[in-house]
């Protein structure tokens, strides 16, 4: 991507990719054994996070980009990835039951639940290594972070990470009401948007693709949001998620499908 005279890490940025993956399959095997004990796959979730923070420091460790440069990819990942993380621990793991999508899952595997959830949790490994290229070419740019192009990625990731916060918060909030049970939210952002947590944090991603743009790598910052929209639209995000809701709620979440988008926040529709 670039070498020592540009300003950025003096390497070759793939082995410390390797080293992170590597660290990573580690610690989720760790993980995979202690929801062995709690039942709650939602760690993996949480391991996601903390473990895309630790790469990333790690990253930061060993560049010579500057104290300006290193202390803003510690910035963006530890506001986005910690707020998750603390998010998801509080949501779905402490004191709480198992989210039904991952019961699904292990109902699904049947004799197979222990060996396949192994390797989901392994596949977090694989997704930590992926999300964390963006930074890495972050701490490669030799660019001033006050360039317009890194200013205006910036704007975005923060539209994306203060609206993803927002949705999250909105939803905690309308479940944390008893009156609330089993009704659809439709509050604040939930009204435009059936998935706007997805749409924000998608966003997100692509503020990485403006902030890194023209700089010596910033090409590889595009596999994030092509995968984050391809397991949201096709995997772990909207498909399970819209089969719960039906499953749960029922008429009333049919109805909020035909007058909500299904992601882009929009107008709602006339049902």
């Amino acid at each position: 991507m670039m070498d020592g005279d540009s300003g950025g890490i003096e390497s070759n940025p793939l082995p410390l990719v390797l080293e992170g993956y590597i660290a990573m399959m580690v610690v989720m095997a760790i993980l995979w054994f202690v929801q062995r004990r709690t039942r709650n796959a939602s760690l993996a979730e949480v391991g996601f996070c903390l473990g895309l923070v630790s790469v990333v420091i790690g990253y930061a460790s060993q560049t010579i980009s500057g104290i300006e440069r290193t202390s803003l990819a510690v910035m963006l990942v530890v506001l986005y990835a910690g707020r998750l993380g603390h998010y998801i621990f509080v949501d779905r793991v402490l004191g709480k039951e198992e989210d039904p999508r991952y019961q699904r899952l292990r109902k699904g595997w049947g004799k197979s639940a222990g060996v396949n959830m192994f390797l989901y949790f392994q596949l977090q490994a694989v997704a930590i290594a992926t999300f964390s290229i963006p930074f890495l070419v972050v701490l490669w740019n030799p660019r001033p972070p006050t360039s317009i192009v890194e200013l205006a990625g910036l704007l975005i990731w923060g539209v994306g990470v203060a609206g993803e916060a927002r949705a999250d918060r909105q939803l905690a909030e309308f479940r944390a009401d008893p009156r609330n049970k089993g009704r659809v939210c439709r509050e604040g952002l939930w009204r435009y948007s059936r998935h706007p947590n997805y749409f924000f944090e998608w966003v997100h991603w692509w503020s990485f693709v403006v902030m890194t743009l023209g700089a010596s790598g910033w090409v590889f910052t595009l596999i994030a949001p092509a995968v984050m929209g391809w397991m949201l639209f096709k995997v772990t995000g909207i498909p399970p998620n819209e089969t719960e809701a039906l499953e749960s709620l029922g008429e009333e979440y049919r109805a909020y499908k035909r007058t909500t988008n299904v992601f882009i926040p929009g107008a709602p529709k006339e049902g």
